[in-house]
């Protein structure tokens, strides 16, 4: 005997179709909750706000949810469950009314509610809410408020348990955003277009700048252009000449005694006025900042005495070097030129593999140019040159060969002691730290 699988006392045609409706408009507002749960999760704070601040007609209620972002998970959790569970009562009902066979029709009711609710009512819905989350935001928040208000009992309830959750699960992570992220945000900005590349620069910029110090950007004593309180003014006016610098610090017996520093335009305008001695015109209230001082602090300081140049000073109070606005603007724009500048480039392509690096370029940027997984804080440096001489142990020579990554790295042409150029061959070493010497 076969037994028949449709039911004999099938569903009227308008029963039928009940159902059928009821299931639709079911998995319609599924999909209505879950669009809606991926828009408020995808929403763009700071655009939002921007989008507030020009219309806030528009947007006030989503602002609002956004910012009750627990409620509004709530509320569409609950909404969202009320109608799956029930478009799945509905279709088990209709199914079962349809097909002998109990057993049958509880797995056909299963799997086809099952397939319908998670392409209808999950994946479309999802996918076009994350393309557009601010435009389905806007249209949705309105019913999302009104179902709030009728469901607040229940989504106080359940704001109640996530607080009693939280005290149990306390969280200790700081979540802060760190200078890592901004910075991640930065590249993607870039990368989707929001940020040319001069602009992404300027923000890393920006962000890498409060955590500068002077010693990664002072110019070092032995380049550092000084007179003698005791010059004459022909003296001085020649060595304005020569370094086309606009001020000069002034020292008193040596360049450990910083006294002052002379700016150029007085000092040419004492000149023309026929004045013999400098000393009156000179600016005496130098100031003195340490090596390890961040830039960021530097710069207000300056800005509060109104000067353009500071000296730095070493723990015993010898003159290390100076520090200039510019050295520390540039860090923020990139070099500053004018026309009398020489532009000199720290890096010069010879070959795929090949390079000439200047010897005074700062090791971080080494590091960064051939992409090299170590921070320059490591060594107790911060040049290129300096980097030779420690891993050498000693001043280095014309053809001294340094092994360092995957880098070679050859001594051109000395400037006394310091490396002026070297050479540097790409994938040439394999142990870290490895000296060679000829």
């Amino acid at each position: 005997m076969v037994v028949p699988l449709l039911a004999s006392s099938a569903l009227d045609p308008s029963r039928l179709v009940g159902y059928l409706v009821a299931i639709i408009i079911l998995v319609f507002l599924s999909g209505f909750f879950s669009s809606t749960e991926t828009a408020f999760s995808s929403l763009n704070r700071i655009r939002l706000k921007n989008l507030v601040a020009t219309n806030k007609k528009k947007y006030a209620t989503v602002y609002f949810l956004s910012e009750h972002f627990d409620a509004l998970i709530s509320t569409i959790l609950i909404g969202n469950n009320i109608v799956n569970i029930t478009a799945s009562t509905l279709a088990t009902i209709m199914f079962s009314a349809l097909i002998v066979n109990q057993n049958v029709a509880g797995v056909v009711s299963t799997a086809v509610i099952t397939v319908v609710v998670l392409i209808f009512g999950e994946v479309i819905p999802k996918t076009l809410a994350k393309r557009a989350p601010e435009t389905f935001a806007r249209v949705t928040a309105p019913f999302i408020l009104a179902l709030y208000y009728v469901l607040f009992p229940l989504v106080w309830l359940m704001g109640l348990l996530q607080k009693l959750l939280f005290k149990i699960f306390k969280k200790k992570d700081n979540e802060n955003i760190t200078d890592e992220e901004l910075i991640t945000y930065v590249d993607e900005a870039q990368t989707e277009g929001g940020l040319d590349e001069y602009e992404g620069d300027l923000i890393r910029s920006a962000i890498e700048f409060d955590s500068m110090t002077v010693r990664d950007v002072f110019t070092p004593r032995v380049d550092v252009e000084a007179v003698s309180i005791d010059d004459s003014m022909s003296e001085v006016m020649k060595v304005f000449k020569e370094s086309g610098y606009s001020r000069l610090p002034v020292y008193k017996d040596n360049i450990d005694t910083i006294v002052g520093v002379i700016n150029q335009k007085d000092f040419y305008e004492a000149y023309i006025d026929g004045a013999t001695k400098f000393s009156k015109i000179m600016t005496k209230n130098v100031i003195y900042v340490p090596d390890s001082m961040r830039i960021s602090d530097v710069l207000r300081k300056l800005q509060v005495e109104k000067r353009h140049l500071a000296i730095v000073v070493d723990e015993f109070g010898g003159t290390m070097g100076v520090v200039t606005l510019e050295d520390i603007l540039e860090q923020l724009v990139g070099e500053i030129y004018d026309e009398r500048d020489e532009i000199v480039e720290p890096f010069v392509k010879l070959a795929d593999d090949k390079y000439i690096v200047l010897g005074e370029t700062n090791l971080e940027e080494f590091f960064e140019y051939f992409d090299v997984n170590k921070d320059g804080a490591e060594f107790d440096t911060v040049t290129l040159s300096g980097y030779i001489a420690y891993a050498l142990n000693r001043l280095p020579q014309v053809g001294d060969i340094v092994n360092f990554e995957n880098l070679a790295i050859t001594v051109k042409k000395m400037d006394n002691t310091v490396v002026e150029k070297a050479e540097v061959l790409v994938n040439a070493a394999e142990d870290d730290g490895n000296k060679e010497e000829k």
